[in-house]
C-alpha cells in the first residue's frame, strides 16, 4: 500500500493541472528430397501426410536459397523441414495460395532462424492458404512481425517462438547469435525495468532490468494471425514485441493455449475477433498481460471471447510502444484491460503483482473517442468469476513526461494510473489502484438515432440480440445506435447489457482496493479552473468535488444479488476439422515439362500449349518475333497495351502484352462490377510485363526482367493463374531470361524523358528487386478476384485511352495496329473482347471513350477533366496514382484489409481512405512518429506523404513495398500539395484528428524542459521537481 505523502502530491496536483480531461484526445535452385512426413497437425497436414514431399533445408551460406526454392515450389502435403542449428536468411518465409501444408523445425531451443539481416518484412508469413502448421521454430529478429498468418483457415502454430535480441536496434543491444543461441533464448522474468529511462523525471530510477532490455526498435508481433478463421496457437512464445507478443486480429475462430508472452508491450490481444479463447496461458514483465478489445475502422468489430485458467503476473514494464499508438496508452501493470468489446468471460485465472491494477475495464470515452461510428465505445457483458487476485494496483506508475514530451502534450493517458490513485485517495482515503478498475463510464439510450443501412438504404445484418453486425464495408452513420442495449421503457437490459457482473466467488486480497468506479474524468475541472494554493490544500478539495471520488461499492456487480440473474456462460469455441478441398494439383512431372517447352512453333506463333506448365526459359513461350528482344512484336495474337497510370517500381520502363489464345475472348468488366473488376480473361492467356531501364542519351535500354501471369485450370475444373518471374542475362553473347521463381536484387540506371509529362528522369539503384514468386502473389491475390496471381492493372478504367510505348525510344512494338488506337475500343472492335458497352464514343481529341470510366494521368494536369490544377483534378490525379500503386493491397479484398485503409477510386475521402484514421499495424518505423494517415492540410503530419517520400528509407517505412528503393518524387510531391491545399476541415471524419499539429508545423509546443499545459501554456519541468 503507498500512502500519499506532501511531494506526490505535489507533483499529483501539477499532473492534475496538465489536463486530464482532455485524456480523452488521441486514439491511434536446390532443394533436397528426404523422407516423406508423417505428421498430422490439427489444423493443417491431416490425413495421409506420407503422400507430400519433404524439403530439407541445412544451415550454411545455402540456406537461403533453399528455402526460397522449397516455399516457392511447396504443393499440399509437403513439408518444409528445417534441420537444427543456426540459420542466417536474408529473405523471409512466405507460403501463398496453396494448403495442408507443413513447416517444421527441430524445437524451439534447437532451429534458430535469424533474419537480422532479411530484406523482407515478416519472418514467417503465409498469405491465403488453407490448412498450414508451422512447429517446433525460433524466428529471430525480424524486421517487423516474426510470424503472421494473413487470410489463412485453419492456421496452427504450435511449439514456437518469436524473440528480438534484447535491447534490439539500439546502441546496448545484446545480440543472438550462433555463438550464444544456446544461453540467451530462454529468458526469465524476476525484475523488469518499470521506468522509461528517457523520462526527465529524476524520481524514476528503475530504468534496467537483469533479464532483458525492452526496445520499441523490435519488430511489432510476435505472433500475430489476422483476417484469418479456425485458428490455433499453441505451447508458443513470444519475448520483446514493440506492440504485442501473442496478437489475434479480426479473426473468427481463435484458441490461445498453453502459451507465454514477456517484455513485450501487451503480452496477449484479441482484437475484433468473433470467437475467441485465452486458455492457460502465462503472461509476465510485460507493460500490459491480456488485452481484449475493439480497434475503429476494421473490417469487422468482435465479441464472444473466453479467458480462463490464465496467469497475469509482474506486468510492470514501462510502455516502450511508440508513443501515439493505440498500445502507447496503455499504463505499465495492467494485468488485462477490455475496451469497446462485449461478451467477455473471465473465470479461474490468477491476476498478481500488477501495478495498476489486475483488470482494467474502460472505454474509448476515456481513451480518445473514434470517429467510426460503426463500433461501439463500451465493453459490455464482462463476467468475472472465480478468479483470485494478489498485490494488484500497489505500484502505481507516474506519468510518462519522455511521451507527453514526444506527443507535444497530445498523448497524456500515461497520467491515468495518477487519475486513478488521486480518486481512490478521495474515495478511500488511500493512494493507489485496485484488483478491478472501471472508468464508470456509461452510455444513454439514444432514442433518435436510427438502424443503420448499408449504401443502399437497406439494413444491415443484425445478430440474434439486436446489434448490428457491422464493419467498414458500410457507410459510417452519423450517430451510434445503441437501442438493442436497451428495453422498451428506455432501460437498460441488466444483466445482458450491463456493464459487468463480478461473482462474490472471486479470491480477492486483502492487500489491495478489490474494486474502484473512478468515474472517469469526472470533477477534475475544478482543479482545473480553481487550483489551490498549495500542496496542503489537495485533498480538501478533492473530497468535495462531486464525482471525483471513486466508488469502491461493488453491489451494482453482483449480478445475482442485484439483478436476480447473472450473465449466461459463453459456449467453447470449437475449431471444426479441416478438410482439404482438393483444388491444388502436384507439380507436373520433368518429362510434361520437357514435351511442352521444347515443341517447334512456326514462325509468327506463339507455343499455346505450354501455358500448362513453367518453362525454365522465357524464349520458349514464342512469345516475341525476337526472342532476344521483348519489346519486338508480339507474336500471335498479342496485343500490346498500356495503362493511364502506372505501377512505380524504380523508374523502370514497362511492356505489356495480352495474349488471348486464338477463337477466345475477354469479357468486359469495369467498377459497377465491383472495384476491384479486371477484364476477365479466357484459359490459356498469358499476360507478360517485361522491366526495362531507358538511358534516352545512348539510345539504349536493357531488359532486366519478365514476369508473366498464366491463366490455368486444375484437374478439379477451378481456374487460377501462375505468376512466373524470368531474369534477362547475357549468356555466349544471346540475350536470355530464365526462369528464376526464388526473386533477386540487382543494379539499374535511368536517364530519359516521362512520354506523358516530359518530366526528366535520371539517377540510379543498386536495391531493384526482382521479387519471388508468393511476393506477386501477396500483391495480386484478392479475395474476390480469381485465385493466385490474377490480373491487377487491365481495368477498364486504366485502359481508356489510345496505346503508345511508355519509352521514348522507338521499338518493334510500335508497329503493332493498335499504335494510336483506343485500346478498348480496338479489343471490342477486333473481336478479342466481349460484352463491351453499347455506347463506345470517342473523343477525337484526346481518343478516349466518353461514356466508360477512366483514371487520369495523374502526372498530366487537367488530364482529370477539370481545370488544370483544380482542387478537383489535384484529387483525382492522386486518387489514379494510390489506385493503382497502393489499392492492390489496401482495398478490403486485399492483403493491406486489415488496416481498414483502402485506397480505390470509387469510394468517399473519407475514414476509410485515411482521413484522420490512425493505423492499424505499421509499428514504429512505418509511422514516423505521425498520429494519422491523412492530416487534413498537413502533410508532414501525415502516414502516407512520410512512407512514400524520403524520410521512410528503411524497409518497415517505405510503400510499396516492393520494387521501390527510390522515391517517386513527382507523386510524392503530388500527394503532398494534395494533403495541404486541398484537403481541409469539410472532408468527413476531419475532426477526428484530436490535437494534431496541423499546417505542417514540426516545432514543439513547448521547449525540451517544459511540459505543455491546457490552453498552449507550458510549464517547466522544475515547477514540478525543483532544479535538477
Amino acid at each position: 500500500m503507498q500512502m500519499l505523502n506532501r511531494e506526490l502530491i505535489r507533483l499529483t496536483l501539477m499532473v492534475a493541472i496538465l489536463g486530464l480531461v482532455a485524456c480523452g484526445g488521441s486514439s491511434s535452385n536446390s532443394s533436397s528430397a528426404g523422407t516423406p512426413a508423417t505428421e498430422n497437425p490439427d489444423t493443417g497436414n491431416p490425413g495421409d501426410a506420407s503422400l507430400g514431399r519433404t524439403f530439407v533445408i541445412q544451415p550454411g551460406a545455402d540456406a537461403t536459397q533453399q528455402m526460397l526454392v522449397a516455399m516457392i515450389e511447396v504443393k499440399p502435403k509437403d513439408v518444409i523441414e528445417f534441420a537444427e542449428g543456426y540459420f542466417e536468411l536474408t529473405s523471409g518465409i512466405q507460403i501463398s495460395g496453396t494448403e495442408d501444408i507443413l513447416v517444421k523445425g527441430q524445437g524451439k531451443d534447437k532451429t534458430v532462424l535469424s533474419f537480422k539481416n532479411s530484406g523482407s518484412q515478416e519472418g514467417f508469413l503465409a498469405t491465403t492458404v488453407r490448412g498450414i502448421t508451422v512447429e517446433d521454430l525460433t524466428v529471430l529478429d525480424s524486421p517487423g512481425d516474426a510470424f503472421k498468418l494473413q487470410g489463412v483457415d485453419h492456421g496452427t502454430l504450435r511449439g514456437v517462438r518469436a524473440i528480438w535480441s534484447s535491447g534490439r536496434n539500439t546502441t546496448n543491444e545484446d545480440p543472438i547469435t550462433a555463438a550464444n543461441y544456446t544461453s540467451k533464448l530462454n529468458v526469465a522474468c524476476t525484475d523488469p525495468a518499470r521506468h522509461n529511462p528517457d523520462n526527465p523525471n529524476p524520481l524514476e530510477t528503475d530504468t534496467s532490468s537483469p533479464d532483458y532490455t525492452v526496445s520499441k526498435l523490435s519488430g511489432r508481433y510476435g505472433i500475430y494471425p489476422v483476417n484469418s478463421k479456425n485458428i490455433l496457437v499453441e505451447d508458443t512464445e513470444s519475448v520483446g514485441a514493440s506492440d504485442a507478443g501473442i496478437y489475434v486480429g479480426q479473426t473468427d475462430n481463435a484458441i490461445i493455449r498453453n502459451s507465454r508472452a514477456a517484455y513485450n508491450v501487451f503480452g496477449f490481444e484479441i482484437e475484433n475477433v468473433r470467437g475467441g479463447e485465452y486458455v492457460d496461458n502465462l503472461s509476465e514483465c510485460n507493460t500490459g498481460g491480456f488485452l481484449v478489445y475493439d480497434l475503429d475502422g476494421l473490417t469487422r468489430y468482435g465479441s464472444r471471447t473466453r479467458m480462463y485458467r490464465n496467469t497475469s503476473r509482474n506486468n510492470n514494464s514501462y510502455n516502450f510502444a511508440e508513443p501515439g499508438s493505440i498500445v502507447s496508452n496503455v499504463p505499465r501493470g495492467t494485468g488485462m484491460l477490455t475496451m469497446g468489446y462485449d461478451k467477455i468471460d473471465v473465470f479461474e485465472n490468477t491476476f498478481e503483482n500488477n501495478g495498476t491494477a489486475g483488470i482494467v475495464h474502460t472505454s474509448y470515452e476515456l481513451f480518445g473517442v473514434p470517429g467510426d461510428r460503426r463500433m461501439d465505445l463500451y465493453s459490455e457483458g464482462v463476467h468475472i468469476w472465480n478468479n483470485t487476485f494478489k498485490d494488484n494496483g500497489n505500484d502505481l506508475p507516474q506519468p510518462d513526461f519522455a511521451a507527453i514530451l514526444e506527443t507535444g502534450g497530445e498523448q497524456i493517458t500515461s497520467a491515468f494510473p495518477m487519475l486513478v490513485g488521486l480518486k481512490m485517495l478521495a474515495g478511500a482515503g488511500e493512494y493507489r489502484g485496485a484488483h478491478i478498475v472501471w472508468d464508470g463510464y456509461e452510455d444513454e439510450y439514444n432514442a433518435d438515432c436510427p438502424y443503420p443501412t448499408d449504401s443502399k438504404g437497406e439494413p444491415i445484418p443484425a445478430d440474434a440480440e439486436g446489434k448490428p453486425i457491422s464493419g467498414n464495408q458500410y457507410p459510417n452513420p452519423s450517430c451510434r445506435y445503441n437501442a438493442y442495449k436497451f428495453n422498451d421503457a428506455g432501460e437498460r437490459k441488466k444483466p445482458q447489457w450491463w456493464y459487468s457482473c463480478i461473482d462474490a466467488d472471486n479470491n480477492f486480497d486483502s492487500d489491495s482496493a478489490t474494486f474502484a468506479n473512478f468515474h472517469g474524468t469526472e470533477g477534475l475541472e475544478v482543479l482545473i479552473n480553481l487550483p489551490p494554493d498549495g500542496p496542503e490544500d489537495i485533498v480538501d478539495i478533492i473530497t468535495s468535488v462531486p464525482n471525483f471520488p471513486a466508488d469502491t461499492d461493488l453491489t451494482p456487480h453482483l449480478c445475482e444479488q442485484s439483478y436476480g440473474s447473472n450473465m449466461a456462460a459463453l459456449p467453447p469455441i470449437v475449431i471444426p476439422e479441416f478438410v482439404a478441398s482438393g483444388n491444388i494439383d502436384p507439380a507436373p512431372p520433368q518429362s510434361l515439362i520437357d514435351q511442352l517447352c521444347q515443341t517447334n512453333v512456326a514462325d509468327g506463333k506463339i507455343n499455346a500449349d505450354a501455358y500448362r506448365v513453367n518453362c525454365p526459359r522465357l524464349d520458349q513461350y514464342h512469345l516475341f518475333s525476337d526472342p532476344q528482344d521483348p519489346t519486338s512484336l508480339p507474336n500471335g495474337q498479342g496485343v500490346p497495351f498500356v495503362l493511364n497510370t502506372k505501377l512505380f517500381s524504380d523508374y523502370s520502363t514497362k511492356y505489356r502484352v495480352a495474349y488471348i489464345p486464338e477463337g477466345e475472348q475477354a469479357i468486359y468488366r469495369d467498377g459497377e462490377d465491383n472495384a476491384n473488376a479486371a477484364i476477365l480473361f479466357p484459359l490459356g492467356t498469358i499476360l507478360a510485363k517485361t522491366f526495362s531501364f531507358t538511358n534516352e542519351p545512348s539510345q539504349t535500354e536493357t531488359a532486366v526482367e519478365t514476369r508473366l501471369i498464366i491463366k490455368r485450370q486444375t484437374s478439379g475444373g477451378q481456374f487460377y493463374w501462375e505468376g512466373l518471374e524470368y531474369k534477362w542475362a547475357v549468356e555466349n553473347g544471346q540475350k536470355v531470361a530464365r526462369l528464376l521463381q526464388q526473386g533477386d536484387v540487382v543494379s539499374g540506371s535511368w536517364d530519359y524523358h516521362d512520354v506523358d509529362s516530359g518530366e526528366h528522369y535520371v539517377g540510379s539503384t543498386d536495391s531493384y528487386s526482382l521479387p519471388n514468386a508468393n511476393q506477386c502473389q501477396s500483391c495480386h491475390a484478392n479475395d474476390d478476384a480469381e485465385t493466385g496471381t490474377a490480373p491487377i492493372g487491365p481495368k477498364a478504367r486504366n485502359l481508356n485511352r489510345p496505346f503508345a510505348s511508355e519509352s521514348p525510344l522507338p521499338s518493334g512494338i510500335d508497329s503493332h495496329p493498335i499504335n494510336g488506337k483506343n485500346q478498348l475500343l480496338y479489343l471490342c472492335q477486333n473481336g478479342l473482347m466481349k460484352n463491351c458497352p453499347s455506347n463506345l464514343a470517342l473523343d477525337s481529341t484526346t481518343q478516349y471513350l466518353t461514356a466508360v470510366e477512366r483514371n487520369p494521368k495523374f502526372n498530366v494536369p487537367g488530364d482529370a477533366g477539370f481545370a488544370a490544377s483544380s482542387d478537383q483534378d489535384i484529387e483525382k490525379r492522386v486518387r489514379s496514382y494510390l489506385e493503382v500503386n497502393c489499392s492492390h493491397c489496401h482495398n478490403p479484398r486485399g492483403l493491406a484489409q486489415n488496416t481498414g485503409f483502402y485506397l480505390d477510386v470509387f469510394r468517399s475521402v473519407n475514414d476509410t481512405f485515411g482521413i484522420c484514421k490512425g493505423p492499424t499495424a505499421s509499428g514504429t518505423e512505418g509511422r514516423g512518429g505521425r498520429e494519422y494517415d491523412i492530416v487534413p492540410g498537413s502533410a508532414i503530419d501525415s502516414i502516407l506523404p512520410y512512407r512514400l517520400g524520403p524520410e521512410a528509407t528503411t524497409l518497415a517505412a517505405r510503400m510499396p513495398p516492393i520494387a521501390r528503393s527510390t522515391v517517386h518524387g513527382t507523386a510524392f510531391n503530388l500527394v503532398t500539395q494534395w494533403i495541404n491545399e486541398v484537403v481541409d476541415d469539410s472532408y468527413d471524419n476531419a475532426d477526428a484528428c484530436k490535437g494534431s499539429t496541423g499546417g505542417g508545423s514540426t516545432e514543439s509546443l513547448c521547449a525540451p524542459d517544459e511540459i505543455p499545459l491546457l490552453g498552449g501554456q507550458c510549464l517547466p519541468l522544475s515547477s514540478i521537481f525543483g532544479e535538477f
